[in-house]
C-alpha cells in the first residue's frame, strides 16, 4: 500500500484526523512546544523556519494549517516550491488570492493543489442531498440550512487582520453545502452581517439568500449569537413533502409517489360556515402521507477521498470550480456589507 508523506504548517487544532495511509514526516510551528509534541508521537522532523521545511525531499503533500491570512502565502511557497498541496479552509481570504494559486497549480506539469473542504462529506447533509435528488418531496423550493449557536469567542478567529470572522470560518462549508442544494450554478444573492457576541472587530452572525435561476431558495445562516438556537439543522420543503435535520435525525413526510394528486380547482363562490374539510378552504381529497426517519451523524473520510484521488488517479469531488464559487461568493458578501466589514 502506497502511504502518502505528510508534512504540517501550523500544529493547532487542525490536522488531527488521519489514517494508516499517511506518514507525518516534517511540521513546522513557531512554537517549540508544539514542535516537540509532533516530534515525540510522530517521530517527525521538525521546523520553526518554514522554508526550511519545504526542502526536505521526501515530503508529497504540504498541508497548511496556518491563520486564514497567511494560507495564500504558505501555500504559494510549497507550489513554487513544487510540493503538492492541501489547504485547510478557506482557501484563501479573497477571490483574487484562490485565482493566483490555481495559476501555479491543478494544470499539466504543475503541482496539485486541495482544498480541506471536509463538510461535503457531511453524513446528514450528503442524505439531505441525496433526498433532494431523489424527487420523494417533488419539486423542491426552499431550504434553509444553519450552524448557530451562542459563544463570547475570543481567539484570533474574531480579529479581521487574520482573516477572522464567520464568513471565513464556518463560512466556506456552509456556502458550499448551500451551493450545491441550490442546484443550479446560476443565482443572486441577498446577504447581511452582524457582530454580536464575539470578541474582536469581526462578524460573528450572517445570513445569505441564494434564489436560483430554476426558482429554487436556499437560506444559510451562521450565528455564534443566537441565545436560543437549534445548532445544526436543514429544512428542506417540496410541493410533496418536507424534511428536517436536527442534529441527530433526518425526518420525512412526503406524500406516497403512488398517489395522483387530482387537480385542484379554486371556486370564487361564497364559502359556507365551517372550517376545514367540509368545504370552507381546503379540498375534501384525502393525502396519503408517508413519514420516515433517518439517523446518521458521522462524516466520510475527506482523508479517504484524498488517499483515492493522489495515488488511485480518482476524480477528486471538490472541483476547483468548487472552490471558485466559495470565493466569490464570500467576496461578493463582503462588497454587500462594507458598511460593516472591517475586512
Amino acid at each position: 500500500m502506497k502511504v502518502i508523506n505528510l508534512a504540517i504548517v501550523g500544529i493547532g487544532r487542525i490536522g488531527k484526523y488521519y489514517s494508516d495511509k499517511y506518514k507525518i514526516v516534517a511540521a513546522c510551528d513557531l512554537i517549540e512546544e508544539r514542535r516537540n509534541r509532533m516530534a515525540n508521537t510522530f517521530g517527525c522532523r521538525t521546523y520553526s523556519e518554514y522554508e526550511e521545511m519545504l526542502k526536505q525531499d521526501d515530503i508529497d503533500i504540504v498541508y497548511v494549517a496556518t491563520r486564514s491570512c497567511d494560507h495564500h502565502k504558505h501555500a504559494l511557497m510549497a507550489l513554487k516550491a513544487g510540493k503538492d498541496v492541501l489547504l485547510e479552509k478557506p482557501a484563501t481570504i479573497s477571490y483574487e488570492e484562490i485565482l493566483d494559486l490555481y495559476k501555479y497549480a491543478n494544470k499539466e506539469g504543475t503541482p496539485r493543489l486541495y482544498v480541506h473542504q471536509q463538510r461535503r462529506f457531511e453524513d446528514a447533509f450528503m442524505k439531505v442531498m441525496d433526498i433532494v435528488n431523489s424527487g420523494k418531496l417533488g419539486r423542491i423550493y426552499e431550504i434553509n440550512t444553519e450552524q448557530n449557536d451562542f459563544q463570547h469567542r475570543d481567539d484570533w478567529q474574531t480579529i479581521s487582520a487574520f482573516g477572522g470572522g464567520q464568513l471565513l470560518n464556518w463560512g466556506p462549508h456552509i456556502i458550499d453545502q448551500s451551493l450545491k442544494l441550490l442546484g443550479t450554478p446560476s443565482y443572486e444573492m441577498q446577504s447581511y452581517l452582524h457582530h454580536v457576541a464575539a470578541g474582536g472587530d469581526c462578524e460573528d452572525h450572517l445570513r445569505i439568500r441564494f434564489i436560483g435561476d430554476n426558482d429554487r431558495v436556499v437560506n444559510m445562516c451562521i450565528s455564534g449569537g443566537m441565545a436560543i438556537n437549534r445548532g445544526r439543522y436543514y429544512q428542506v420543503y417540496g410541493d410533496r413533502g418536507a424534511a428536517f435535520f436536527d442534529n441527530e435525525k433526518i425526518k420525512l413526510r412526503y406524500i406516497d409517489p403512488a398517489q395522483e394528486i387530482p387537480e385542484i380547482i379554486s371556486s370564487p363562490e361564497t364559502p359556507g360556515a365551517a372550517f376545514g374539510k367540509t368545504g370552507t378552504y381546503e379540498s375534501g381529497f384525502t393525502i396519503n402521507w408517508i413519514e420516515e426517519v433517518a439517523g446518521g451523524t458521522t462524516m466520510a473520510s475527506f482523508w479517504q477521498y484524498l488517499y483515492d484521488s493522489y495515488v488511485n488517479g480518482d476524480e477528486f469531488p471538490i472541483s476547483d470550480e468548487d472552490i471558485l464559487s466559495i470565493m466569490r461568493t464570500i467576496s461578493a458578501v463582503k462588497a454587500q456589507n462594507k458598511h460593516i466589514m472591517n475586512h
